[in-house]
């Protein structure tokens, strides 16, 4: 009886192994995930996404060449405005990239990465609403228009022919439904060339 009652136990035993064994070995392997680097490909990827929309936006002049081949290209913005975009853009990428080391130290308090993480939002959302208010400048018939915001301070450069204070006026009120009252905006007008 004794004997019955540990074969039983040892077949038991030997059959929960070899359907482990055989569900182990047929499942697909994971991959661990690292949760930086996916949210490093989404941003790029909401980053290209915006790129593209901005593209598609671009007013496109197509010229025919002497071969019938037609070359489209699309209308840049101002040149010293796109220099000065890439380098907010690179001030800001270096930003993130040590907020994101910081976030994903594990010898760091729950504190201090939760501080790194809400700084990244915030440096998002600042990139969104300047992203919006040149837009909406530039839909007020500018030619070209580069918002900058540090801190408290928002810099507008608008590049049109016409200085006005109720043109000006007109932009601070737009930053003040965008953002809150409590910034300083400066609107600098640049003479078109």
């Amino acid at each position: 009886m004794l004997l019955k009652k540990q074969t039983v136990w040892l077949l038991t035993m030997l059959s929960l192994v070899v359907v482990l064994s055989v569900y182990y070995l047929t499942t697909p392997e994971k991959q661990p995930t690292n949760m930086v680097g996916t949210e490093e490909k989404e941003e790029k990827q909401q980053q290209t996404a915006e790129v593209n929309k901005e593209e598609a936006k671009q007013p496109v002049a197509k010229k025919e060449t002497k071969d019938g081949a037609t070359v489209v290209t699309r209308e840049a913005g101002d040149d010293a405005f796109e220099a000065l975009r890439m380098e907010l853009s690179d001030l800001r990428s270096k930003q993130k990239e040590e907020l994101t080391a910081i976030v994903a130290n594990t010898k760091l308090s729950a504190e201090e990465i939760s501080d790194a993480k809400q700084k990244i939002e915030e440096l998002n959302q600042v990139e969104e609403k300047e992203t919006i208010i040149e837009k909406l400048v530039m839909a007020m018939d500018y030619d070209a228009a580069l918002v900058r915001v540090n801190g408290k301070d928002v810099d507008i450069t608008v590049k049109s022919g016409k200085l006005s204070p109720s043109a000006a006026n007109s932009i601070i009120q737009l930053v003040n439904k965008e953002f809150d009252s409590t910034h300083d905006v400066v609107v600098n007008f640049q003479p078109e060339k």
